[in-house]
């Protein structure tokens, strides 16, 4: 979604700078490198989009393909992260592809697109803080967590982490409808979140309620690691479960902050608003795959290979594969 508001960023001044005759010598000399970098971008996205939907696909099948895990809550809630984030990558390539050729739609359905975008970008944090949780209760009330982490509790809590996802978008939803006029809806233009922000003082609202669910997820975490880290001092040297939890837990801070690290990027922008519109692009790319790319691809992945019976059940689906194949 960020690559999106600088494609459209780069071909409005890329149209501005050809609009001269007096200068169209120059202006195609600037112009040509411009439209070079964003063709080198569009086929570097492609790539990186392709390998990671190979990498979360790889994931997927493996979690299907063992019904054991069907009533596991961390392996329901795991795949609901990859489920997510192959959503995601699909979706906002889509717009950055339709971004970089021009192609335009109605604002209304571009609404409609961001908003269930937004939902998915704030899908796999909250899944993952309900991982740590439940490993919490694994840990620290071993004998309800069967109880509470049953294939129906799970169930629920999906749905309540749908509900928690939706909220931070359904405000900036909210505070669209009423600043934004009737024709507006009917406009043409090129999709981006940012068509949602009409006036500055949204940005400042979207960007408080993200910071609120970013401290509210740091909070949690830390609770859960103080609780478990006691539960693990406490526990005899030969008891491996508790140690093991808080590496787990330990391993769900570091997925989440990956995940978290996408809302710093308005600050990192509003911090270099100042600096050459060239390197200022080069800095939004670079920040792209950086905070919105790679984090939701290494995330579940290092999970997977983590996770002793995931990696057992992945390279078993491997083998098949391979042996499937001659």
């Amino acid at each position: 979604m960020v690559l999106v508001c600088e494609v459209i960023i780069c071909v409005r001044m890329a149209s501005q700078s050809s609009a001269g005759d007096t200068e169209m010598n120059s202006n195609n000399t600037v112009f040509g490198p411009t439209l070079a970098q964003r063709h080198s971008k569009v086929i570097i996205v492609q790539v990186l989009v392709v390998i990671f939907l190979c990498i979360n696909l790889l994931l997927i099948v493996t979690f299907f393909k063992n019904q054991s895990f069907y009533t596991t809550a961390r392996y329901i809630l795991f795949a609901v992260t990859l489920l997510s984030d192959s959503f995601l990558f699909l979706v906002s390539d889509l717009l950055f592809i339709f971004a970089v050729f021009q192609v335009t739609m109605w604002v209304s359905l571009c609404s409609v697109i961001c908003i269930i975008m937004g939902l998915y970008l704030i899908v796999t944090p909250v899944t993952l803080t309900a991982m740590t949780l439940e490993r919490y209760v694994a840990i620290c009330m071993p004998l309800r967590h069967t109880e509470l982490c049953s294939t129906r509790n799970t169930l629920h809590v999906i749905l309540v982490i749908h509900g928690l996802s939706s909220v931070p978008y359904a405000v900036v939803l909210f505070t669209f409808f009423a600043s934004a006029s009737l024709d507006f809806y009917y406009q043409y233009r090129i999709c981006s979140v940012e068509i949602l922000i009409v006036y500055k003082w949204q940005d400042h609202v979207r960007s408080a309620v993200f910071q609120f669910y970013f401290l509210i997820m740091c909070l949690i975490i830390m609770l859960c690691y103080v609780k478990v880290m006691q539960v693990a001092r406490t526990a005899s040297d030969d008891d491996k479960i508790s140690s093991k939890g808080l590496k787990t837990v330990t391993l769900h801070a570091f997925q989440l902050l990956l995940c978290l690290i996408q809302f710093w990027y308005p600050l990192i922008m509003s911090s270099l608003i100042h600096i050459d519109f060239t390197d200022l692009q080069h800095v939004r790319f670079f920040s792209y795959i950086m905070f919105n790319l790679a984090p939701r691809c290494l995330s579940p992945l290092i999970y997977g290979l983590r996770d002793e019976m995931f990696f057992t059940a992945m390279k078993k689906c491997l083998s098949c594969g391979l042996c499937d194949r001659q």
